[in-house]
């Protein structure tokens, strides 16, 4: 038997994919002895409430039954966000470790620019209008986390377009400084873009290290 056998892994996929996007990081986790939990939810439909307390709460009421074992999670982009909104209402007893991978824990500046849009309204549903950093932003109004999580932030932006956006160091999508957020345990920054991140071998070897030992493991 893996040493990690019994404990869920819960991914939560960003906004506009789908669990496809996080088949790696699946595969990854079960070959370290985890139960993935890999669900699709409809990101462009609904807010962000809607999702978390919907479709969120039924995966995991479909699939970690077991009450014994441990359930974590690994998301990514939006997905930290809808766990966020999950557990400041709910309780999960058997609560162990959250890595959130990119998370616009403090809003992103590319929402306040396109957020006017017509088309990004399209596109990006309701979930992405909540994504902002003004007074209305959800992930501000969410505070502090009062779980143990782990924060690994991208600071390579491959994208010409919005490099004239962001002023300060980003992935593309999310700045570095609004991937935080008060409480975490730990934060890590790798030199990776945002669309991707989830599918480095060295970021997943972090985020099983983190759910191992509550902290990163220092790169040397």
């Amino acid at each position: 038997m893996k040493p990690n056998q019994g404990d869920y892994v819960v991914l939560v996929h960003g906004l506009g994919r789908t669990s496809l996007s996080m088949k790696k990081p699946e595969r990854f986790l079960a070959q370290k002895g985890y139960t993935v939990v890999n669900f699709s939810y409809p990101s462009i439909r609904f807010d962000i409430e809607t999702l978390a307390n919907q479709y969120l709460k039924q995966a995991l009421l479909e699939h970690c039954i077991d009450p014994s074992r441990k359930i974590h999670f690994l998301t990514h982009s939006l997905g930290g966000i809808l766990a966020r909104t999950y557990l400041k209402n709910e309780v999960i007893h058997s609560l162990g470790r959250v890595v959130m991978l990119a998370p616009p824990n403090q809003g992103s500046e590319l929402a306040d620019f396109l957020k006017e849009l017509t088309l990004y309204q399209w596109l990006l549903g309701s979930a992405g209008q909540q994504l902002g950093t003004d007074s209305a932003s959800l992930p501000i109004q969410l505070g502090r986390v009062n779980f143990e999580l782990g924060i690994i932030a991208g600071d390579k932006n491959i994208n010409p377009f919005s490099s004239f956006i962001f002023i300060s160091a980003n992935d593309g999508k999310v700045s570095v400084d609004r991937a935080k957020v008060e409480g975490m345990k730990d934060f890590l920054i790798v030199r990776r873009s945002h669309t991707f991140l989830m599918n480095d071998k060295d970021v997943l070897e972090q985020a099983c290290f983190f759910f191992q030992n509550g902290c990163f493991e220092t790169i040397r």
